[in-house]
């Protein structure tokens, strides 16, 4: 396991997107984990742990700016290093 006090503490929100104003290039350096009611997901985009969501990409669905279309899931947020 990686050693946490040299890691930057992980936002409340976080977004995966670059165009984001919640995207942070820092967390990527390492590799993060989300889980959402307990169980691990691995394609979550962003999420906000005090509001209680992911967001993840509906399948093959695109906006009309050609980024993929998210759909919001509610449940206790959990994120951490791996």
């Amino acid at each position: 396991m990686n050693d946490t006090k040299s890691l930057p503490p992980l936002p409340d929100r976080f977004s995966g997107n670059p165009r984001s104003p919640h995207h942070s290039e820092e967390i990527f350096e390492n590799d993060i984990g989300i889980r959402l009611n307990g169980k691990e997901r691995f394609d979550v985009e962003e999420y906000c742990i005090s509001e209680g969501w992911v967001k993840v990409a509906a399948h093959k669905a695109l906006d009309r700016r050609g980024q993929p279309l998210m759909i919001t899931k509610k449940g206790t947020v959990e994120a951490f290093y791996r």
